[in-house]
């Protein structure tokens, strides 16, 4: 992906903020144009198409996602806290925040080539770190977020759950599992 004019980043900007407010259905060519005050064709004049604006906000979304556990995995080694619960607690914060965001992200599949160079990567940059570079039990780790965000904001979770107390459970144990598996010893909390 190219860098984007000031216009096209005005777009983006508008766009992000009707998908926000108004959910998918506020991410529409001709919805984005009359909130900017021009015509929809004008639009294709700075952006190729709508997976090409969905392209740039997923690639701007991932940037903030990466400052945000990056920030978080920080402040708990200084801490003395689980970067992965860490991690995972900023993770969740950040979808539940973006909710329309997260699930354009994430609903289908990626067109890789087509976002920001290396934003994919910058948002796994922190827990790559903390797990020691194992891109596989990385991958668990976020395969057991999303798996975790998508129940909560789908409403899913069984009556009388505690999706905190889920939450907790699931990366302590996910943090028993890796402490094993690099043969760290006594699995720390993750609570």
């Amino acid at each position: 992906m190219q860098e984007l004019s000031p216009r096209a980043r005005e777009i983006v900007e508008v766009a992000r903020e009707l998908l926000e407010r108004e959910g998918p259905e506020g991410l529409s060519m001709r919805r984005i144009a009359a909130q900017l005050g021009i015509r929809a064709p004008s639009l294709y004049e700075h952006v190729a198409d709508k997976r090409a604006l969905e392209n740039a906000i997923i690639s701007q979304a991932f940037f903030e996602q990466g400052e945000m556990t990056a920030a978080a995995a920080a402040h708990a080694r200084v801490s003395g806290e689980d970067p992965i619960n860490a991690i995972g607690v900023a993770y969740r914060g950040y979808a539940l925040e973006h909710p329309h965001v997260y699930r354009l992200m994430t609903d289908h599949g990626l067109d890789r080539a087509a976002l920001v160079e290396g934003s994919e990567q910058f948002a796994g940059e922190a827990l790559r770190q903390a797990v020691g570079g194992d891109l596989t039990l990385a991958r668990v780790l976020w395969a057991f977020a999303h798996g975790m965000i998508m129940l909560e904001l789908n409403d899913r979770f069984a009556e009388g759950s505690d999706a905190d107390q889920l939450w907790t459970a699931g990366l302590t144990a996910l943090r028993a599992s890796a402490d094993a598996k690099t043969g760290r010893g006594e699995p720390s909390s993750a609570g």
